[in-house]
């Protein structure tokens, strides 16, 4: 009896394109003029990759970089690199010339792929990455660039290469809500570990699925939204490689007919404020929506189920877990709190001192799970920190309902006290947004006159609203909400609030103004 393969390749392309899903589409882009992919061809192509790795002398656990939007490609290149036994590191592809320089010198990166669209963004910094070897552009050819797609054509396919479920298999790099990227290193098993966990239990992705997520598959939650939930079971992912507007978003549910639609917080928030009077089209055959990045105001939940009839799964996940650990279930949906342990994953919610807090109280999350990276690349002093064992420290600060339902707080560097009392910026946060002139609220500590620390808030306004005594009236609707002592002392009306790409506040920023 032959050895297992636990290549992550094997079980997500490899048992489809030889299977009963063969012919059916794996991807299929919602544009003009988009391209599909079967399962199929995308075992044949992606098994090309290993020659092409070759011909470019790009050895087994060689790093490569994908600057790559949400095109057919994409996952060529990954499920690829895994057959190859070479690391692709999707990175984030608003980030600017500086950060990608310093991502490919962090990760000794041999070879780039990277969208046409993009090349003038990177390109400036390209000369002086010393590991740097190749560089492969997808879409029209550049002069002094290699074509991905006529290098490809060139090669034949290779079967897939030996792996353990330890091995390591891809880096993501963190989106950087409070700082500097770091690059997050996850073997093979962790990619089936989420789709047996939270695909299987709380998703209940099945094969007739057609998978829309707004969040791009560089990220670690759309990487399980797109790519690693639909491809577990052979269903269908929608992919648009565009910007998430209201518009083009109602565009592509218009175009496709999902049947699970996925999103972050400030699309939904705004989504629900462009909807029309009636449920868009597109939505007929949507059974599931779930929300993840950021935790999920109330009141955006319950306007969105009333419009759609569909529920939001308000989740939390990380870069470091992969995907979704804590969630709010199908007939289970409780706005305003993030819900119960996702089956596989165990909880604690512990003070400063490590002992585990009781309901009613609030504590850093610490979660384990199947699914845990391996560890920061290069930053041993974090990684002990953050992996303590089986424990992994989520620096979210959550409190404990009676029924066993987490609420979030806010990051633990987020939270802070009035009056000797922790206060969650979130929960101010929320009652802002629940006054019918705010589009989107952020909250953080500021001095007032006897350098104690009061919440300050920060507001996106929707549009035409008169700001004529605005700001009393935000402050007593807050009073009203939350109590009066967690006010906001100081409003400020701004166009919009500074995020990462996966629509996370950065409130590190706002702080630091």
């Amino acid at each position: 009896m032959g050895q297992v393969n636990e290549n992550a390749a094997a079980y997500f392309v490899d048992r489809h394109a030889k299977g009963a899903a063969a012919e059916k589409v794996a991807f299929t882009e919602a544009v003009d003029g988009g391209r599909s992919l079967t399962y199929a061809a995308l075992g044949e192509q992606s098994g090309k990759m290993t020659a092409l790795f070759e011909k470019y002398h790009i050895q087994p656990e060689d790093r490569v970089v994908m600057l790559v939007h949400d095109v057919v490609e994409f996952p060529v290149i990954f499920w690829g690199s895994l057959k190859a036994g070479v690391i692709p590191v999707p990175v984030n592809t608003l980030l600017a010339a500086d950060l990608y320089a310093l991502i490919l010198d962090d990760s000794k990166a041999k070879s780039l792929f990277v969208s046409e669209v993009l090349l003038d963004v990177v390109k400036p910094v390209l000369k002086d990455r010393k590991y740097l070897k190749s560089v492969f552009v997808i879409g029209e050819s550049q002069e002094g660039f290699l074509s991905f797609n006529d290098e490809l054509a060139t090669v034949q396919e290779r079967p897939t290469t030996q792996a353990s479920a330890d091995e390591c298999a891809f880096w993501l790099y963190s989106s950087g809500s409070t700082g500097q990227p770091k690059g997050v290193r996850h073997v093979h098993g962790s990619l089936q570990a989420t789709s047996d966990t939270y695909g299987a239990q709380t998703l209940k992705i099945n094969v007739d699925d057609v998978v829309f997520s707004v969040a791009k598959l560089f990220f670690a939650y759309g990487l399980g939204n797109g790519m690693t939930f639909p491809m577990s079971v052979g269903a269908t992912t929608v992919l648009y490689p565009g910007r998430p507007t209201p518009e083009t978003v109602f565009d592509v549910i218009r175009r496709s007919n999902p049947t699970v639609f996925c999103g972050v917080p400030t699309l939904y928030a705004a989504l629900v404020s462009a909807m029309p009077d009636k449920m868009p089209n597109g939505m007929e055959r949507l059974r599931c929506c779930i929300s993840a990045g950021e935790a999920l105001p109330a009141e955006i939940g319950r306007k969105w189920k009333s419009a759609t009839g569909v529920d939001i799964l308000d989740g939390v996940g990380s870069t470091e877990m992969l995907h979704i650990f804590l969630s709010n279930a199908p007939d289970d949906v409780v706005y305003g709190t993030s819900g119960r342990a996702v089956p596989g994953y165990q909880l604690r919610l512990v003070d400063e001192t490590g002992a585990e807090v009781g309901a009613g109280e609030i504590g850093e999350l610490l979660v384990n799970g199947p699914s845990a990276a391996d560890g920061y690349w290069n930053q041993r002093d974090k990684t002990r920190s953050t992996f303590e064992g089986v424990w992994t420290r989520t620096g979210d600060k959550y409190e404990k309902q009676a029924d066993g339902r987490l609420v979030y707080c806010g990051r633990t560097d987020d939270m802070f006290k009035v009056s000797g009392i922790w206060v969650s910026p979130f929960e101010i946060e929320q009652a802002l947004v629940t006054h019918k002139d705010v589009l989107e609220a952020a909250v953080v500590a500021a001095m007032d006159e006897n350098d104690l620390e009061k919440p300050k808030a920060y507001v996106v306004l929707k549009d035409a609203v008169s700001k004529e005594g605005l700001e009393e009236r935000l402050k007593e609707h807050v009073k009203e909400a939350v109590g009066k002592w967690k006010y906001p002392r100081w409003i400020e009306i701004v166009d919009d609030l500074p995020k990462t790409a996966t629509g996370k506040v950065q409130r590190f920023k706002l702080r630091s103004q």
